[in-house]
């Protein structure tokens, strides 16, 4: 049985496309997702790998990836 906030996707591309074609992507905003769902959906190399081939930054905090839609410098704060 499927848990209904996780849709599964038969297609990891399909999944990358629709993560990064959201509006905050395209825009330089955040976007974030539960880690369990990138592990089942895709796994983490393979998030990893997209994250970095567009230049964008990846933040794990708890149980949320946060990616930063931007190529600009990151500079954490506290």
């Amino acid at each position: 049985m499927q848990h209904a906030a996780f849709p599964i996707r038969l297609n990891p591309d399909h999944w990358i496309d629709a993560i990064f074609s959201a509006r905050a992507a395209r825009t330089g905003g955040i976007v974030r997702r539960a880690v369990p769902w990138v592990h089942r959906e895709i796994g983490r190399d393979r998030f990893v790998e997209e994250v970095r081939r567009r230049g964008f930054h990846l933040v794990r905090c708890g149980s949320q990836y946060v990616v930063i839609c931007s190529k600009d410098g990151l500079k954490i704060i506290c």
